[in-house]
């Protein structure tokens, strides 16, 4: 399902899309020469950077199926990517089959590949919406025929806001999110750090904005204002390779500077 109110931007292919340099990060197809030439650029930077996309994914794994077990039954995924299996909703409702999840994204190409996120258990629901997260508001309005906002509602904004400026208010993006979300519900957040080797991510960052893309890495004291108010689930803000990582899990991401959390809101 593809929300008819929010309207698709043409696909424009002459200028780099981070949703297909991560998808090129990944290893996949869905992108183009341009995508390419920019992600190569990044990996000639910081040659981890596949792996970091590889951590990434099994952190957004590892969280939505701790909450699934926790019960959650409702999923907003902000900031999707091109569908790459298992996604989100394969993994909660793989645990809890009457689950209902909404992704959002604003990639016309990743409009385009919607069907595979539509793929629902008999019990539960999946829909798509094609919405930018600096309109937050659009989002929620079509979200909520999906979602039930008076119970608790998994947010995920996983390796989205480090595209998201400062001049833009991700802060205040944030809190627009979670307000109309019940307590109880989630937010699940992970975010590219230049802690480790500042110059390194100016110039990944300086390739993003030559292409078009607004990137912006934060410092852990940043990325933890993000949580103000909620109630962090251990182990607390920490890497993302080391957010409960699982038995047989790959053990090289424990370098990779990308913070990650999941917090509860009271």
């Amino acid at each position: 399902m593809t929300d008819a109110g929010l309207r698709a931007t043409p696909l424009d292919t002459s200028r780099p899309h981070s949703a297909r340099m991560y998808d090129y990060f990944l290893g996949g197809k869905d992108n183009y020469p341009v995508d390419a030439e920019a992600a190569e650029q990044v990996i000639s930077l910081f040659p981890a950077v596949r792996e970091m996309a590889r951590t990434n994914r099994r952190f957004m794994h590892r969280a939505s199926r701790l909450l699934a077990e926790r019960g959650v039954r409702q999923f907003l995924d902000i900031g999707t990517g091109i569908p790459t299996e298992p996604n989100l909703h394969q993994i909660v409702q793989g645990i809890t089959p009457d689950a209902r999840v909404v992704y959002a994204d604003n990639d016309p190409i990743v409009l385009r590949h919607a069907e595979a996120l539509l793929h629902s258990t008999r019990e539960g629901r999946t829909a798509y919406v094609h919405g930018d997260v600096r309109e937050p508001g659009e989002i929620l309005a079509a979200a909520r025929r999906t979602l039930d906002f008076a119970q608790p509602v998994a947010l995920s904004l996983v390796a989205l806001l480090h595209l998201v400026p400062d001049e833009d208010e991700p802060g205040r993006i944030v809190r627009e999110l979670l307000e109309p979300l019940a307590p109880g519900s989630y937010l699940t957040l992970s975010h590219a750090t230049g802690d480790f080797d500042p110059e390194t991510w100016e110039r990944v960052v300086e390739v993003y904005r030559r292409g078009g893309t607004p990137a912006q890495v934060r410092s852990r004291e940043e990325f933890a204002g993000f949580f103000a108010s909620l109630d962090l689930l251990d182990p607390g803000l920490t890497l993302a390779a080391l957010w409960h990582p699982e038995p047989g899990e790959p053990h090289d991401g424990e370098e990779t500077p990308l913070y990650a959390a999941v917090a509860r809101k009271p």
